[in-house]
């Protein structure tokens, strides 16, 4: 006899698996092995004293995946496959930071490169295969004190019994909207990602502290030239690296000024960036073939501060592979990775936090 509970906590039992019996789960897990899993119930009409068919407030989830980037859409994947019918909230900028990518030459199993918005479509269509759920919107509230978790999308309260946290985090853009219309075509705020598609050609850093001068020394294996762009005569690099930046003969440096501009929105590429001195305000052109931004990066996790555990910078801090502080939620992507940042890694740690999830789960059967 095999039974489970589903996210309401109602048994249900069957004395076989049978082939295509939707109350058990039909395929296996990643070890080959069928597991049964808590399945959620749909919701059951019940009449009112006028009559009238009225459904729960709060359908019960199993999980609810906050993001839909390579970390969220990877939880989902796994979650779905699981049997646990997962609910992924995309947020405002759905697909997260590979969507404004264009060209993805290090993911593996595309040899000859895939657009960001593509890879991030199918690992969504891969994720709804299996069963997941997917809402546009954003988290604007959580309750994480007790289970189930209580989260808010506008006035519509969810519940869910677990919880993964990949809502990612958001990089710092100067604002202008001459960068704004070139992200993706010149403009980038990841030079591992882009830095391959401007071998041969000059290119142009913001920023000043240890990633700035990481990004710069990362470029100097394709670019002619790197020059870096700072506002202040200082830096806030750590003295190894920008010693490091320093005795490299392919960086320049350019203090004391800010891009006001960059060039050719209309050719859809980058030409050149208009800087200004914050001496005597005098503005000069400077050719460059790409931006990048190197200003730090933004988690999204301000609806969590005072319940998770955050740092300074307000990434979630782990607590051992993808689980926080609080039991039932999990981590993945860059909300914890302030390092990586990278497709990949983020995939894997939706990997991980889904696996946490399930067991945890399976554990309270």
């Amino acid at each position: 006899m095999l039974s489970w509970r589903d996210g309401t906590g109602h048994r249900t039992q069957v004395s076989s698996l049978v082939p295509g019996d939707k109350r058990a789960i039909g395929r296996t897990g990643p070890c080959g092995r069928v597991r049964c899993r808590p399945a959620v119930r749909t919701p059951v009409a019940r009449m009112n004293s006028s009559g009238s068919a009225q459904l729960p407030a709060v359908k019960m989830r199993n999980v609810i995946v906050i993001g839909s980037g390579c970390a969220g859409n990877t939880a989902a994947i796994y979650t779905a496959r699981a049997n646990l019918e997962p609910l992924v909230i995309e947020g405002l900028e759905a697909g997260g930071q590979l969507t404004l990518t264009t060209d993805v030459e290090n993911f593996p199993g595309f040899p000859e490169g895939i657009m960001g918005p593509e890879l991030v479509d199918r690992m969504k269509r891969q994720a709804q295969r299996f069963g997941a759920t997917y809402r546009h919107g954003e988290v604007t509230r959580a309750d994480l004190s007790s289970r189930p978790f209580k989260l808010w999308i506008g006035e519509e309260q969810l519940e869910t019994r677990t919880l993964i946290v990949a809502a990612g985090a958001s990089a710092r853009w100067l604002g202008l909207e001459s960068e704004q219309a070139l992200i993706g075509h010149g403009v980038s705020s990841c030079a591992t990602c882009d830095g391959f598609f401007f071998r041969g050609q000059p290119v142009t850093v913001v920023g000043g502290g240890d990633s700035a001068m990481e990004e710069s020394l990362f470029l100097t294996k394709f670019a002619t030239e790197v020059t870096v762009v700072h506002r202040r005569e200082g830096f806030r690099a750590s003295k190894i690296m920008l010693d490091r930046a320093r005795h490299n003969d392919k960086i320049r440096w350019v203090t004391s000024a800010t891009v006001e501009a960059v060039e050719d929105p209309a050719a859809k590429s980058v030409t050149s960036v208009k800087l200004r001195s914050t001496l005597d305000g005098k503005e000069w052109d400077h050719r460059t073939s790409a931006l990048f931004l190197a200003i730090g990066h933004i988690p999204n996790t301000a609806i969590f501060r005072g319940q998770l555990d955050l740092d300074e910078q307000g990434y979630i801090v782990s607590h051992g592979g993808a689980r926080t502080n609080i039991p039932g939620v999990f981590h993945a992507g860059d909300v914890q990775d302030r390092v990586y940042r990278q497709a990949i890694t983020a995939a894997g740690a939706g990997c991980m936090a889904a696996i946490e999830a399930e067991r945890l789960l399976e554990a309270e059967e």
